[in-house]
């Protein structure tokens, strides 16, 4: 549903987006990841029509973007980074503007604004002024217009960004249930989101590619991935040396979530699973395990690995 070729964009002489290509497919949630300034957002604006490539190709559902700029931009929902709004209207009188400009029928505008309205939590603030609104509501009702039209490709750039805890479960929830019979991209620095909602995640720095994978293959980058965290009880006086002789182990070290002398991190030499190697030692030696678990790999260590450790 989006085919991207060798996109690039220059401003001057800054490469912005360095020949990038990928496909999104129907039923995808692809997490576009990467530290500020490398090329996330550019590259959406030009997936959008909003930014003209400097070389390169993109079309969304078989329309070309460039020759065919109108057909494609039906095609497609965009909450843009910041979610301007006009401030001076309602949430009903823009979404009743943006029905307009989107063409759909005067008999199902109503009922188009009601559905969105209630999937984006929004009834409260409708008669506001958008300006009064907390970033927030802005953000939902920027949310709101994207699928307004009820389109085939999402893309969507930090769409849980200002929103609580309850609000970013509720938009989570709404993009995987959109999914099913859609195409969503969308941008975001808050790496929890990558296995809670997306299918595939992209990790771009500098203007290209650095990661194309699930959220599981990125996960098992990561040093920890597999690493078993396991607090003793104090009275069993378990030491390093008496862990190291497990076999499929690279590193034992003290400490872990818990973080006092009864707790160790054991670090696999591979995808070697210690857990039950553990339990059967301290089932014969006598120690009482207070709690043990497995780490699927952290997000945050496989980000600074991939983007050369610039900060997000």
């Amino acid at each position: 549903m989006i085919e991207i070729r060798n996109l690039s964009k220059r401003f001057g002489h800054l490469q912005a987006v360095d020949n990038v290509t990928f496909n999104v497919t129907k039923g995808e949630v692809l997490g576009f990841l990467g530290p500020n300034g490398a090329g996330k957002s550019t590259t959406m604006k030009m997936v959008t029509g909003f930014l003209e490539p400097s070389a390169g190709d993109v079309s969304v559902c078989g329309h070309d973007v460039l020759r065919d700029p109108i057909a494609a931009k039906k095609c497609i929902g965009y909450l843009p980074e910041g979610a301007p709004l006009y401030g001076d209207m309602t949430p009903r009188s823009f979404l009743k503007f943006i029905a307009e400009i989107r063409a759909i029928p005067k008999t199902e505008r109503a009922g188009r604004i009601d559905d969105v309205v209630s999937k984006v939590h929004i009834e409260g603030v409708m008669g506001q002024r958008i300006e009064t609104l907390s970033k927030g509501f802005k953000r939902r009702v920027g949310l709101a217009q994207a699928i307004l039209h009820d389109p085939q490709v999402l893309i969507l750039d930090e769409p849980t960004d200002g929103l609580d805890p309850n609000q970013k479960h509720d938009v989570r929830q709404l993009i995987l249930e959109m999914a099913k019979d859609k195409c969503i991209v969308l941008s975001t620095h808050i790496l929890e989101e990558v296995p809670a909602v997306c299918t595939r995640a992209i990790v771009i720095a500098k203007g290209k590619v650095e990661f194309d994978g699930t959220p599981a293959q990125m996960q098992g980058m990561s040093d920890q991935h597999n690493a078993l965290s396991v607090r003793f009880n104090s009275s069993s006086g378990v030491q390093i040396a008496d862990l190291e002789v497990i076999e499929g182990l690279r590193e034992v070290r003290i400490g872990s979530p818990w973080g006092d002398e009864s707790c160790f991190t054991l670090i696999p030499s591979s995808d070697a699973n210690a857990m039950q190697s553990v339990t059967d030692m301290a089932t014969n030696r006598g120690w009482k395990i207070e709690h043990i678990s497995i780490d699927e790999g952290r997000l945050d260590e496989v980000f600074r690995q991939v983007t050369g450790g610039t900060a997000s």
